[in-house]
């Protein structure tokens, strides 16, 4: 008893409470359509249209706290710093332990590594979707063994340590035998969440268009593939931006008509923009014209680079030659 006649439940009872909870979940949300080992991307989307708006939430709180914590992960191939942020792990944290906790069988791999807290509260990603109900999208059950969900809690870190704000995202990614199908990506700052589930159905107003004039690259290398670009097409725009999430969503919006990358990326950054682009009838290669694996068996590193565009995908692998 406390002080005030409150009891205090030890922690063996107090985490037996939360593990029971979790397994009642599952089973009493677990729809009867779902055989045992099988998933309905239905119920991925929401949870992860859920789990990337959490994670924006303790992005935006951070941040507006002042409170980043701001440690230094090294440098990437092009010599830029690559932070790591309280921004960052307290996305991680609510994020992947959600999903985790509502789809156990489901393979999760996050940007970051698991921080132990033992006063984690884990919040449960809810049954339905208000948007998502109105579009009648249907069900698609798969083997819960084909799936890989990619996560990235803290997409353009650098940028958010800049207050470059404008380019951070968080993002979630469904893959089904390495295939890119349902992608998420959240604006924390605009408090938007951009979906895509192929085949199934968008929320992104795709005003794309085949403007070669336009093309964006990041920040960091913006340069090296301003030379290329020039002489593949002569006189054109190259838009420097950060955050792979948000050069994806520019293929929609008019600002870029395609996205190039000449070094290697993570695929928890890719993987979301390739499911939105695909659903929209374009295509993410590599710089090759290879499709990209994102099948937790390989590596989470794509290094051959990325081409992506919504329309004339094959005209910009032709005209840019890389690896010819």
């Amino acid at each position: 008893m406390t002080s005030k006649g409150i009891r205090v439940l030890p922690m063996r009872v107090a985490l037996l409470i939360v593990v029971t909870c979790l397994v009642v979940y599952y089973f009493v949300s677990k729809p009867k359509s779902e055989p045992e080992g099988y998933v309905d991307l239905h119920r991925l989307l929401v949870a992860g249209i859920s789990a990337a708006e959490m994670g924006g939430n303790e992005v935006r709180r951070v941040r507006e706290g002042n409170t980043l914590g701001e440690k230094s992960k090294g440098e990437t191939l092009e010599g830029v710093n690559d932070p790591l942020t309280m921004g960052d792990t307290a996305s991680h944290r609510v994020m992947y332990h959600s999903l985790k906790a509502a789809f156990p069988m489901v393979h999760v791999v996050s940007e970051e590594t698991d921080v132990k807290d033992s006063e984690l509260v884990i919040r449960l990603p809810p049954l339905a979707n208000e948007e998502v109900g109105k579009m009648g999208l249907g069900s698609e059950v798969v083997n819960a063994s084909d799936v890989t969900m990619w996560i990235d809690p803290l997409d353009a870190t650098k940028e958010y340590t800049e207050k470059l704000l404008q380019y951070v995202t968080t993002m979630v990614c469904v893959a089904v035998d390495g295939k890119p199908v349902i992608g998420i990506i959240h604006k924390p700052f605009e408090r938007k969440t951009y979906w895509s589930w192929v085949g199934h159905g968008t929320n992104i107003d795709d005003k794309s268009n085949d403007d070669i004039t336009k093309i964006i690259v990041s920040l960091s290398h913006k340069g090296d593939v301003e030379d290329v670009a020039k002489r593949a097409f002569g006189d054109v725009s190259v838009i420097g931006a950060g955050g792979a999430g948000y050069k994806s969503l520019a293929l929609f919006d008019g600002t870029a008509s395609v996205y190039v990358h000449t070094t290697r990326i993570k695929k928890w950054d890719i993987c979301a923009g390739n499911a939105i682009v695909r659903n929209a009838g374009g295509h993410m290669t590599t710089l090759t014209g290879s499709d990209i694996d994102y099948s937790s068996r390989g590596s989470p590193i794509n290094d051959k680079g990325l081409v992506a565009a919504v329309r004339k995908h094959q005209h910009y692998l032709t005209k840019l030659n890389f690896g010819h």
